[in-house]
């Protein structure tokens, strides 16, 4: 299997932006616990960070041209504007988990609206790093279609 783990604008900061918010671990922990576990699991793991929202659309697209099985992805801030990355995931249809590190549902108000959610089979929010993990468990196990 092969999963494609997509993160967006400043997870690149991960121990440095808002410790309170994403803790101390920095963005290279997230990448070793994230291919490890994949080891694990026997599960290639295409693991790529962008602050730009087209680069992020060009990889969902490349999942898909690359038979990838999954897509976790962590949009950042472009959960909250990117009707784009909606588009990309509902073209696609490849099954999809949105993560967020932080409890977005108790954050400021902008951050209750998530436009991608829609296309997404699962949502993970405020289980720090680990919510990758169990993203990817959750596709590993038969986490289902993407929405139609």
């Amino acid at each position: 299997m092969k999963l494609y783990i997509l993160n967006g604008p400043n997870l690149n900061l991960l121990g440095v932006r808002e410790p309170e918010q994403y803790g101390s671990r920095s963005y290279a922990d997230l990448l070793e616990m994230i291919r490890a576990h994949c080891a694990a699991r026997g599960v290639e793991a295409v693991c790529r960070q962008t602050n730009h929202e087209g680069t992020l659309v060009d990889w969902i697209q490349e999942a898909y041209a690359e038979r990838a099985d999954g897509i976790v992805i962590n949009p950042g801030a472009y959960t909250h504007t990117s009707v784009a990355l909606l588009d990309a995931v509902k073209a696609t249809r490849l099954p999809t988990v949105e993560v967020h590190i932080s409890r977005v549902e108790a954050r400021e108000a902008f951050r209750q609206v998530s436009y991608i959610r829609a296309a997404c089979v699962k949502t993970i929010t405020g289980h720090g790093l680990q919510g990758y993990l169990e993203a990817i468990d959750f596709l590993l196990d038969g986490g289902g279609e993407a929405p139609r």
